[in-house]
């Protein structure tokens, strides 16, 4: 059975990718991964907020003026030049020791660091970069035109200046979710992965404060993934990289059948090795042979929703179909 595939313009031996998380800044273990059969690595993100960590760390100060004054700006310059270094040197180690594309990703918050780690990675030698662009409208000052104007901008400015592919990674909190994607999609990207997955809060009651709960995602949280993977996949002009809640081969091959380019995985490496990406891989190779498959197009969004099709149609039928069952 072939499970080749293109994604990002990329080939890839498989659909399953392993996606950014701490197993993919440690070079030896993107190794094992591209053994037990991953198709690409998206190495582990950078986030802005580390890098300004790494600066107050280093100059042990808040306040910069008042320990460095006009040397501070040079001070944290070469504090967030060396942070980045180290992970820039971890991507180009793994060039060097993987065959299978690497991944670059970047979280910022703030717009010009967008293009000047897009830049970087390129630099680098990433085959391609996903933005996890992780907008989430917490503030009451904050509107969905806001949100969508910072896609539009940072999405403009990359294509401009940035040769490799660009996916975008997104969350699923979108007042308009499918129109805002099939937008996105005609901007010139080359994928969209959906979903990141948000920090969950808790609260402890013995200490009355805020905690985090678990980051792992559950299989449950395959059916919205799931949900929105066969609404969009034929209405979009670029690859979708179906992530969060995919733990079995069964579950790859749902994501498939919906439309999905890619199948990312995390949660199910942290809990079951990553020797599951083999186990996934094999399912995956067992279900086409048994069903008369002999490549990923011959089913690949074979049970998306038609482009002519009214997506709220075909997601009340199966409501309807749910009810009729148990009534």
């Amino acid at each position: 059975m072939d499970t080749n595939t293109k994604y990002l313009g990329l080939e890839l031996r498989s659909p399953v990718v392993v996606g950014s998380c701490g197993l993919t800044a440690d070079v030896d273990k993107m190794v094992l991964m591209e053994r037990a059969g991953a198709g690409a690595v998206v190495v582990k993100s950078v986030f802005e907020e580390q890098i300004i960590y790494d600066i107050k760390r280093n100059t042990h100060m808040y306040a910069p003026t008042d320990n460095y004054g006009d040397s501070y700006e040079y001070i944290a310059r070469h504090v967030a030049d060396g942070s980045l270094e180290r992970h820039f040197s971890m991507i180009a180690d793994a060039k060097r020791r993987l065959t299978i594309p690497v991944i670059g990703s970047v979280n910022c918050f703030s717009y010009e660091n967008w293009l000047t780690y897009a830049l970087r990675f390129q630099e680098a030698g990433c085959d391609a970069l996903e933005l996890n662009m992780a907008i989430l409208p917490y503030e009451t000052s904050l509107s969905s035109d806001d949100v969508e104007r910072t896609f539009s901008q940072v999405i403009n400015t990359l294509r401009k200046s940035v040769t490799i592919p660009i996916s975008i990674k997104v969350g699923p909190y979108f007042t308009d979710m499918a129109k805002q994607m099939q937008q996105l999609s005609w901007m010139g990207i080359q994928g969209v992965t959906m979903f990141n997955k948000s920090v969950q809060i808790d609260i402890d009651v013995e200490k009355e404060e805020l905690t985090s709960a678990s980051w792992l995602s559950s299989p449950t949280d395959l059916h919205n993934t799931l949900r929105w993977v066969a609404i969009l996949s034929k209405k979009m002009r670029c690859d979708i990289s179906a992530s969060t809640g995919v733990y079995h081969a069964d579950d790859v091959v749902k994501l498939l059948l919906a439309g999905a380019t890619t199948v990312q995985v995390v949660s199910c490496l942290y809990k079951n090795g990553i020797e599951t990406l083999r186990e996934l891989n094999e399912g995956l190779v067992e279900w086409m042979g048994r069903k008369g498959y002999n490549n990923l197009a011959d089913f690949r969004g074979r049970l998306a929703v038609l482009p002519a099709e009214k997506a709220s149609v075909a997601m009340r039928t199966q409501f309807m179909k749910y009810f009729a069952e148990i009534m």
